[in-house]
């Protein structure tokens, strides 16, 4: 049996959450009033990694940070979350990746800026093959992020891949604006990619429905996420729509990023695709419910009493 369910390779950065109504910035030296600013976890991959461990899988994190505050401060929230991070590295040269999130008040509109650190960092050499061995599935997150593991991803899913796990990417948004990297090369050693809909038209252009179809030829089951409207998923020639939960929301942060651990458990437990789809739906409908991307996670007992409440 092996020591974890779940692998997570992928960016470590906290955020810094500032709300209120005004949050564009008057430069003059002016100063604004806000409603609130709160340190959190951020990061796609931690995010992730916080809402497996949440739902109960057994989870480790391979991620590089700083020898500063910000770096401690996400260990010890991840380990406190219940997420192994035994192999992750501290850089003592560079600080660990920080995020400002402005978020306007009520949740549905946001603005990120982000001092990348460490975020780039982690390299295939730094990825304890012995992680890997006691894994079942690795997932990869911000895979546009990743500069300096990127070269490596192939041979590390062909090798995982031999060894009997599976593989997930998450590729979150391309800074650079190129949407590729590498990217469809690592696709046909995927088994799960897991888009959003704006990456996905990125990616492979046309609309959702087309670039999951297209982006399914390379070989994964696509799993498109929708927002407010769900996900789409394809696999081969099969292909489905699955609604998502409503629920008031308060902030949207990391909501695919919590999708991602809900449609990884589904899929680790055997379940049909457009089952683990809607747990992944549930999951990234309830963690909006709170500020920041970890708060209001669920446990798999608040997901599964959406998934079984009566229409």
């Amino acid at each position: 049996m092996a020591d974890f369910d779940l692998l997570v390779l992928g960016d470590c950065n906290p955020d810094v959450m500032v709300t209120g109504e005004q949050l564009e910035p008057v430069f003059g030296q002016a100063e604004l009033l806000v409603d609130e600013a709160r340190l959190v976890v951020g990061g796609s991959g931690s995010i992730t990694a916080c809402g497996a461990a949440r739902l109960g899988l057994r989870t480790a994190f391979i991620s590089v940070v700083g020898d500063d505050v910000f770096g401690r401060f996400m260990l010890d929230a991840l380990g406190l979350r219940g997420v192994d991070v035994s192999g992750c590295v501290v850089d003592g040269e560079r600080p660990t990746g920080l995020s400002l999130v402005l978020l306007r008040r009520g949740g549905r509109d946001r603005a990120i800026l982000t001092a990348p650190g460490t975020t780039a960092s982690l390299t295939l050499e730094a990825v304890d093959p012995d992680l890997i061995a006691a894994a079942r599935h690795v997932h990869v997150s911000s895979f546009f992020l990743q500069g300096a593991l990127r070269p490596g991803l192939s041979s590390l899913f062909e090798t995982a891949r031999a060894a009997g796990l599976t593989t997930s990417v998450d590729p979150n948004w391309d800074p650079a604006d190129a949407w590729d990297g590498g990217l469809r090369v690592l696709l046909a050693r995927s088994d799960v990619f897991l888009p959003n809909a704006a990456e996905a038209t990125r990616i492979a252009g046309g609309e959702p429905a087309a670039a999951a179809t297209a982006l399914a030829a390379d070989g994964p089951l696509v799993v498109v996420k929708l927002g407010e409207d769900g996900a789409l998923a394809v696999l081969g020639d099969e292909v489905w729509s699955v609604a998502a939960p409503r629920v008031e929301t308060v902030d949207a942060t990391g909501a695919g990023d919590s999708f991602d651990a809900g449609f990884l458990a589904g899929f680790l437990a055997g379940w049909s695709v457009p089952r683990a789809v809607a747990l992944g739906c549930a999951c990234g409908a309830l963690s909006t419910r709170a500020l920041g991307g970890t708060a209001a996670q669920p446990t798999m007992k608040e997901a599964m009493a959406v998934l079984e409440a009566p229409p």
